[in-house]
């Protein structure tokens, strides 16, 4: 089985951050025995956000296998990223 995770590049004092929870939530109770949900604050996790080039919250950030496949800014729907993910596993 290959390795796919989601990276939520958030910040607890974005708005658009805390819109696009509820979908990622949505979308882990779905597929969370297929894919990996990962949340990172930036604010608690700079050297993280940095290695990944982040300028911007949310962001998403999909892997497989570690490698990253697509990237994501601003508030993504679940339907675009289902779309993405059912591609992967």
């Amino acid at each position: 089985m290959s390795n796919v995770v989601v990276l939520d590049f958030t910040a607890t004092w974005c708005g658009p951050c805390q819109m696009q929870k509820p979908i990622l939530e949505e979308l882990e109770g779905e597929m969370g025995d297929k894919v990996e949900f990962k949340m990172v604050d930036v604010d608690q996790n700079n050297a993280l956000a940095g290695k990944y080039g982040i300028s911007a919250v949310p962001t998403l950030i999909i892997e497989k296998d570690g490698a990253e496949v697509k990237r994501f800014t601003g508030v993504t729907s679940a339907d675009v990223l289902r779309s993405e993910l059912n591609q992967l596993i």
